[in-house]
């Protein structure tokens, strides 16, 4: 990745219908995104059917079961069939994240990549199941502890996975996310910790603030959710971008990155130009006589085009005048 990766996550915003997921690759497309993200599952594999809907999901959906939420948000893998040849129709990454084994081995047959969310960093047996696809991995960390990330990343290397295949994301678990929890300055501490890893952010705040300041911080992945429409019924189209913002925020993201240039401090080539019409030179003061001393008293500094540089006045102060001067003379260079 030589610029930062952005992953639009359509996620469970398409309610259902292929329709609207379709609608939603053609404005991530349209935003300039690099990648488009879904997610994959089947029911009765992922979730019991006494299960509750999680806090957010209930107050978004007024759905109190998670079996019922996630079954009329299912798709089938014909359909998802469907959405990998339409995003190569219209030339966008496809992605999407498995919930469970049986989807991850589906989709290890159309997609180059995995996406693992946070629910995951703690399922042992799945994470080298994904390993042992051998294929790159973007791990979300929301929930974990440093400690947890290790085993992760063990436990996916352990399948089988090279360690320089594995990509970290921040996240805070929690939709939306408060600004106060966001806590961006772990994902220094994530760079820190795992510096052969890329380091990352997924965005589950309101707005685009938070994941272009990720970038000025460094990472070099960004997800974030978006959908059609904020007011269509369903747990994540809260929480996300509509689709002028996702453009706003790719906007806003390479506008960021592009700023961020080297470690080098020194001047710009535009910096360059402006150079010597910004900065002050050596002038005279006061009439100088051939053979004065230059000193405080008869010098100043002041814009000028021409003249000795205001960096150079202790090098000249002291010494004799070649020249004679009248008032507000520039000084010549061959003073010095």
């Amino acid at each position: 990745m030589s610029k930062v990766f952005i992953i639009a996550e359509a996620g469970v915003n398409h309610n259902g219908s292929i329709v609207l997921a379709k609608q939603l690759i053609d404005k991530a497309k349209e935003a300039g995104v690099d990648c488009v993200k879904f997610q994959t599952w089947q029911t009765e594999l992922l979730v019991d059917q006494n299960t509750s809907t999680a806090k957010y999901q209930e107050i978004n959906t007024s759905q109190t079961s998670q079996y019922e939420m996630l079954k009329s948000l299912e798709l089938s893998y014909e359909q998802f069939l469907e959405l990998k040849d339409y995003c190569q129709k219209v030339d966008i990454q496809f992605l999407s994240t498995p919930d469970e084994y049986e989807s991850a081995k589906f989709l290890n047959k159309i997609q180059d990549i995995f996406k693992i969310g946070s629910a995951e960093l703690d399922n042992v047996p799945y994470l080298r199941q994904i390993g042992a696809f051998g294929k790159p991995v973007i791990l979300s960390t929301g929930m974990g502890t440093i400690a947890e990330i290790k085993s992760a990343i063990s436990f996916l290397k352990e399948g089988g996975l090279e360690n320089n295949c594995i990509h970290l994301l921040h996240a805070t678990t929690q939709y939306p996310t408060p600004f106060n929890e966001v806590n961006l300055l772990a994902m220094k501490t994530l760079m820190h910790e795992f510096p052969s890893h890329k380091v990352g952010y997924s965005d589950h705040t309101m707005g685009i603030t938070v994941p272009i300041a990720a970038v000025a911080l460094g990472a070099s992945i960004i997800e974030k959710h978006f959908t059609l429409d904020t007011s269509l019924p369903g747990p994540d189209h809260r929480c996300s971008l509509s689709p002028i913002e996702l453009k706003q925020m790719v906007k806003g993201i390479r506008e960021a990155e592009l700023s961020l240039g080297n470690s080098d401090k020194s001047p710009t080539e535009s910096e360059l130009e402006n150079m010597s019409s910004m900065r002050k030179k050596i002038l005279s003061s006061t009439e100088i006589a051939r053979g004065e001393l230059f000193s405080p008293g008869n010098l100043l500094t002041r814009r000028s085009d021409d003249g000795l540089p205001a960096s150079a006045w202790d090098q000249l102060i002291g010494k004799k005048s070649k020249h004679h001067y009248s008032i507000s003379q520039p000084i010549n260079k061959d003073e010095i």
